[in-house]
């Protein structure tokens, strides 16, 4: 019994795709050939994405043709319209550039405070500092915002436990990420991890402009700015064109870090930019053995020159390994319970109480 090519087209009607609308209802058997027992066609998709979901479409009608009285061998390809819609590319987004011209300090929009935390030099823990504070804050129910505006040494991406990617819907507006309740955002973020920044000034405050400006930081009670060490390009440019609140400086007690310290005041002052007050980090170390306690880096330097310039002591904090091997794990001490982070609770309760965030 010879297979005709109007058997075919009836006994394809059953075979229906999703929308309960057969192969022959959407148009799709191209090609048909009959010759003798054997049976050649093409089901045509409309583009390669319906394409690569058919296979099981194309596998019940090769099946259904073969098993057709008068069928010995049922050939089906199946192929697309035309191509696949390419996926939309994601916007790009660039961090770095000359800054705009803008009239005066700004403030990011819903942004009630922006607080400095700087230092004269590196290495006396201000990024740790300033990454417990914002966690010990937003612990007391305040909105943080977390800014590492160290564009040479970005540590907050590791110290905040967060490192991929933020979003950007337009290649302009920044999405920042979340972290332990803290809203964060870190040039580590944009760039490949190891790869070194080579900016000139200019790049820098393009770059500080953009993470302050571009960043759709919400409504914050207070946004903490974790400063690069020293006296530069950053730092003016956050101090001459933000409305900051005032300046947090970090130190260690030694009389090497005091003297950097104090040129951070100056340029604090010079600016015009309150103090808001000094921590002592590093004040001194608890032997975990015998419980002797011991000032490695000195006594008292950071209380006799918060004292001398007249701006509040807002705690001393020990060397200490957990909050160490915290930062590295990406969880803050102050996330945790313990006698570090009832410290770090102490100094946000009194820059809250204080009206400073």
């Amino acid at each position: 019994m010879a297979v005709s090519k109007e058997s075919i087209i009836s006994a394809l009607e059953r075979i229906q795709l999703p929308d309960g609308r057969s192969l022959v209802a959407h148009d799709m058997v191209r090609a048909l050939t009959v010759e003798g027992d054997r049976v050649r066609f093409v089901i045509e998709a409309p583009d390669a994405d319906v394409a690569r979901a058919m296979g099981p479409i194309r596998d019940a009608a090769e099946k259904l043709v073969a098993d057709l009285p008068g069928v010995s061998q049922a050939s089906v390809a199946l192929t697309a319209h035309g191509p696949a819609a390419k996926p939309a590319a994601p916007p790009s987004l660039k961090i770095g550039g000359h800054p705009k011209p803008q009239e005066g300090p700004t403030k990011p929009s819903g942004v009630q405070r922006i607080i400095a935390i700087g230092s004269g030099k590196g290495g006396v823990g201000k990024s740790t500092v300033s990454s417990n504070l914002a966690v010990a804050l937003a612990k007391q129910g305040r909105k943080v915002g977390l800014l590492d505006a160290d564009i040479y040494g970005p540590s907050q991406p590791r110290m905040m436990g967060v490192n991929k990617r933020p979003a950007s819907p337009d290649g302009k507006t920044i999405i920042p990420l979340q972290s332990h309740g803290v809203t964060l955002m870190s040039i580590g973020f944009m760039m490949e991890e190891g790869k070194a920044v080579v900016w000139r000034g200019p790049m820098l405050m393009g770059a500080l402009q953009q993470m302050l400006g571009q960043v759709e930081w919400g409504e914050l009670d207070v946004l903490l700015v974790d400063l690069p060490p020293g006296t530069g390009d950053v730092q003016l440019t956050l101090c001459t064109k933000s409305e900051l609140t005032g300046a947090i400086v970090v130190s260690t007690p030694q009389d090497v870090a005091l003297i950097d310290a104090r040129k951070a005041l100056d340029m604090f002052a010079t600016l015009k930019t309150p103090v808001l007050g000094m921590i002592e980090n590093m004040s001194t170390f608890v032997c975990p053995d015998c419980g002797s306690e011991h000032q490695i880096f000195g006594r008292g330097g950071v209380i006799a020159e918060a004292e001398n310039i007249g701006v509040p002591l807002l705690g001393a904090l020990p060397i200490d390994l957990e909050t160490r091997l915290a930062a590295d794990g990406g969880t803050p001490v102050a996330a945790g319970e313990g006698p570090m982070a009832d410290a770090f609770a102490q100094i946000a309760r009194g820059l809250i109480d204080g009206g400073m965030a």
